[in-house]
This record gives C-alpha cells, structure tokens and sequence, in this order.
C-alpha cells in the first residue's frame, strides 16, 4: 500500500533559518542560498525527502514574512463581516492587487501554507519576542492549518528558548521543538518528525516511515565510517620497509613511509567527507591547514603528539617519540646513531614480538622501518574527532570544522591505553597493508584481515558513541 505524500510548508521571518532548515533535513549543503542579507529568499523552492526512492515528504521553502504587522492590518481590513471565514478573507488577499505588490513575498508564503499539510514555524532564539512574530502567528493561525515552531540556534550563547517557549504557550503553541540546524543533533531531527506525526495522524505511517528510514541511513553512515577508518589504522599499522642495516637508504626510506601514510590518511578524509556530504573546503584551514592536498598537522610532528596529549609508548627508544620506528636491537644501528637521524626513531619492537621472516632478517643484518604506537595513536585520535565533528555539523553550517584534540573521543585506548590487539596482531601481517605494493593488496582481502579488520570497527563505533553519549534511538513513537 503506498503511503500519502506529506506537504511541509517551511515559513517565518527573515534570516531565521529557513533554507538552513531544509538544508539539514535533506543533508544537501548546496539547497537554496544561505545568507545574513535579509530576504535571501524571494521565491517558494522544493525538495524532497525519499524512503527507497520514493518521495514521502515534500518540503517547501518559502521567503521571509518581512511585513506581518501591516499584512494582518490588511487582513483585518478586507474582513467586512464578522462571520466570515478567515479563510474566505486570505484567498480574498491572495487575488487581489497587494498579493502582487507590496505584500508579495508575504502572498507567496501564505499560498504555499494553504497547499500544505502542515507550516514549520522557524525562530530564531536568539531574537526577543517582538509583536511581529505575535502577527506571524496570528496569520498563520488564520490558515487553518497544524503549526509546529521549530527553535533554532538553540546551542547558541545568546539563545531565548525559555521566553519564546513561554510565548508560544502563551498563544497555545505546545508542540515545539528544538533543532539547530548548525549544529546536528539527530535525535532532535527525529523529535521533530515525532511532533509532526502529534498533529497530522492521517501521516502517521509516512512520518514513521521517514524516522525509521533516518535511522537506518544513519546506523549505516556510522557502519561506513568506522569501516573506513579500520581499513586506514590496519593499512598503517601493517606496513613495513625491510631496509639493509648499513643505514644508507634510511633517510630516503623515511620520507617514503611518511608520504605514503600522509597520502593514506588524506583518502580517508576525502572519503568520510564524500560519505557525509560535505566539501573538501569546509574544512578550518588554521586549526587543521592543508598543503597540496594533504594534512598540514604533521602526523610525524611531535608537538602533533602533545597537542592531542599522546605520550610514546614504553617500548619506543630514547628520543623516539614521533613518527617512524627502526629496530635497533640486533639490525646494527646504535640508539646515538638513531638519534643523530633526527631524534625520530626509536626501537619499536622487542624480540618477542617478532616471527620467522623477521628473525631471518636479522640475522642476515637488516633493520625494520615502521609507524610507532605514538603515530598510529595519533592517527586513530584524529580520524575519530573528525568523525564526531561530521556527526555533528549540520549541512547549512557555514563554519569550518574544527577539531578539538581533548574531546571524551580521544580517551582510554586509543591515548594512553594499550592499543587493540587487532593492530598488534596486524603488525605482524605486512601482506595486509595495502599502502604501497600491489601484492599485499592483492592479499588484503584474506580472512585473517577481514576479521580483524571487522574487530576493530566494532570498537571504532563504541569509541564514537562513548565519544556522543548517543545511544540508538528507536523507530516511531510521539
């Protein structure tokens, strides 16, 4: 049984959030024009939101009320008798000549209300409750339609949601809601499809099709990203150079590992960015910059490590706390000499940790180069917060992400704790990582890597929910 077609008329004042609104809702940055100039929008435009292709819910926006004050004086003019409809009296105004002239943008909002379901009243919570929102509500109020105050800007510091929720008591408004569209929060967005379902019961199956369709897209968003990022930590932490221990190819060596991983962190940004559906340039380019298309946070930069609060691991060497690790136990460098190529390399592993190649290697006097534990930590801490940041930006947001390096996110395991035993265990898979030969891409896909990648991202995804305080909310419900 197919399911009716809800018509949402988004309205109120301007510069309150209106195309903001449909912008979040769709997830589509690009809808309409978002800007601080009044009247940004001066013509009614649509788009719709689909369950397996098929559009359930219609959302129109529509300009500014720029005028409510002299438009219900209007109103109240051309009602010359008592008893007639309101109604009567809008359709009245919307053929006449001020439909076309002084009240236009005023006429094309109201006649989008009138071929709606129901009108999502945006305020802005940062305005004081002035008497041209009380005419606004007044002339909704005349359209005979269900009404449903959306608060946005609400995590603002100047934000009035206790007096605009008096107000809107007050004129016997109760089923409001709050949802910033800067800043995501997709329990509000279902809160906000709930309240709907409170007034418009012949939709009640739409909008429970619609909310449990968010949450499957969102569950699967979450399930997409932490599998991108369990692919990015085995890649990194499987990776090795076996390097002739006489030192002369070292530096060379160095520079070759930290590109390939800078190249590899950069495709899981542009891939969780492209997952999300935001752009390469939202990024803020003093708190993260980005040089020649790669991260400018140098992942083997100390202070990067300091700045996210990593300490090296207890098994790392003297002075070998940032980005590459050589084995210096029995593959014939000294500790000074690893010191004087740049107090950046330290002893990594221990003999216990290694296996039959690795010890033939030796043997034949040749050293291991890899990322360290401080490196992978800082790795896995950065594309975790950029993940929460996604999470929470919504898509009429027109500030630059930041990343906060002290987030609940970038606890336990992954700063100072032992890292998972997945990553261990992928240390001794070189044929896992896929940065930089075709055979061990050939060879990433084998069962072993499958299922500690699978592991792994299990505990990615329970990072990030600790990380939100977000527990899944269910289907349906008012």
């Amino acid at each position: 049984m197919s399911l009716p077609v809800l018509k949402v008329a988004v309205v109120g004042h301007t510069n309150t959030g209106k195309t903001s609104l449909l912008r979040t809702l769709t997830r589509d940055a690009a809808f309409g024009e978002v800007s601080n100039r009044p009247s940004t929008t001066r013509h009614v435009q649509g788009a719709c939101l689909l369950v397996d292709g098929v559009p359930l819910v219609e959302l129109y926006d529509t300009p500014g009320l720029e005028d409510s004050i002299g438009l219900l004086e209007h109103l109240d003019g051309l009602r010359v008798d008592r008893q007639m409809d309101w109604i009567v009296v809008l359709r009245r105004f919307l053929d006449s000549a001020a439909a076309h002239g002084a009240f236009e943008q005023e006429a094309k909002a109201l006649r989008q209300v009138l071929a709606s379901d129901v009108a999502l009243y945006v305020i802005d919570v940062r305005d004081r409750v002035l008497a041209k929102h009380r005419d606004e509500l007044e002339i909704l109020g005349r359209c005979a339609k269900p009404v449903v105050p959306v608060l946005n800007f609400v995590v603002s510091s100047e934000a009035r949601t206790a007096q605009w929720r008096e107000h809107l008591a007050r004129v016997n408004m109760h089923a409001v809601v709050e949802f910033d569209t800067v800043v995501l929060n997709e329990n509000g967005e279902q809160r906000l499809f709930e309240k709907m379902q409170t007034l418009l019961d012949p939709f009640r199956a739409t909008l429970e099709a619609v909310i449990a369709d968010r949450i499957r897209h969102r569950t699967g968003l979450r399930h997409a990203a932490t599998d991108l990022l369990a692919d990015l930590f085995i890649d990194v932490a499987a990776y090795r150079v076996t390097l002739p221990a006489d030192g002369r190819n070292n530096a060379a060596a160095m520079e070759s590992l930290k590109r390939l991983v800078r190249e590899r962190e950069q495709c899981c940004v542009d891939a969780l960015l492209d997952l999300y559906q935001f752009r390469p340039d939202d990024y803020e380019a003093e708190a993260l910059p980005i040089d020649d298309g790669q991260w400018g946070l140098d992942l083997f930069n100390p202070a990067s490590l300091r700045q996210f609060g990593i300490r090296a691991g207890g098994g790392a060497a003297a002075g070998g706390i940032a980005g590459l690790a050589i084995d210096a136990m029995t593959g014939g460098l000294t500790l000074g000499a690893a010191a004087a190529l740049g107090a950046t390399l330290g002893a990594l592993w221990s003999s216990s940790q290694t296996h039959g190649k690795r010890l033939a290697d030796r043997a034949r006097g040749f050293t291991e180069l890899r990322v360290n534990d401080a490196t992978l930590r800082l790795l896995a801490v950065r594309q975790l917060e950029l993940v929460q940041a996604l999470l929470r930006r919504g898509h009429a947001s027109q500030d630059k992400i930041r990343l906060k390096a002290q987030s609940a996110v970038a606890r336990k395991v992954w700063k100072t704790q032992q890292l998972p035993v997945m990553l261990a265990e992928a240390k001794v898979h070189p044929e896992w990582s896929r940065l930089d030969s075709a055979e061990s891409a050939a060879n990433a896909g084998d069962s072993g890597r499958a299922a500690a990648k699978a592991e792994l991202a299990k505990l990615i995804e329970a990072s990030l929910r600790e990380g939100t305080g977000e527990t899944p909310p269910a289907a349906g419900g008012t």
